[in-house]
């Protein structure tokens, strides 16, 4: 469950270029990807230059709070968990976001990093679980791919993607054979909430054996989208 969702702002005279506009900073459980289900600090970046149609996290857009990487660091520790998941927003789209990333890194925690994939990932530190969100076409927001993120993949990393309808799915399904995202990592596919049917979905991965996992959001399910679960 969630412990906190502080917002009071971590700055002190340390320059800009040491200090990040975050929304939030929580503790919950990670619902989705592969660390699916631990407790995990959740550091959530203000801004982003998408506008995908179904997104969640709206409230992240503008606002939020100046805060030194010290800062954040220093609230991250305080919940006392291993796992961290730096979101937005879209977190790339600040440029310090690399930093804190390498430092939560250097720190010893386990470090996942929820992107777009309309910015180069590559400058994310190699030890980052990167979870890229490829956008499918019912989003808005394909034009927006950058599809050389692709060839940057490990087997550290994961791609996901949020599905509309059976247009999105036969997309997506394309693009994974094409690029042959399986070879380099976990691909997963999730039912956008309120516009397809989860079995639906399931039933469709299982009649083509797509080498993909199936994904459900559990905050979702369990918070229903309350903002800092």
């Amino acid at each position: 469950m969630n412990a906190a969702v502080p917002h009071a702002a971590g700055t002190d005279a340390a320059s800009a270029a040491d200090r990040l506009r975050i929304t939030e900073i929580f503790l919950s459980l990670q619902g989705e990807a592969r660390d699916a289900g631990w407790p995990t600090v959740f550091v959530r970046l203000t801004g982003c230059p998408l506008r995908c149609q179904y997104c969640d996290t709206a409230y992240a857009f503008q606002g939020g709070e100046w805060w030194t990487i010290d800062g954040i660091l220093a609230e991250v520790a305080r919940h006392g968990v291993r796992h961290v998941c730096v979101t937005g927003g879209e977190p790339l789209a600040q440029k310090r976001c690399a930093e804190l990333l390498r430092r939560l890194c250097d720190a010893g925690y386990a470090v996942s990093l929820e992107t777009s994939g309309a910015i180069d990932i590559g400058q994310a530190d190699p030890r980052v679980s990167r979870v890229l969100d490829i956008k499918t076409p019912a989003s808005g927001e394909a034009h927006r791919n950058l599809w050389e993120n692709i060839a940057l993949l490990t087997p550290h990393d994961q791609v996901k993607f949020v599905l509309c309808g059976r247009e999105d799915y036969d997309w997506a399904r394309g693009v994974v054979a094409r690029h042959r995202i399986t070879t380099r990592c976990d691909v997963l596919f999730s039912p956008s909430k309120d516009q397809l049917g989860a079995r639906e979905l399931a039933d469709w991965i299982v009649a083509d054996r797509l080498p993909v996992r199936f994904q459900l959001q559990l905050h979702k399910i369990l918070w229903n989208d309350e903002p800092g679960r």
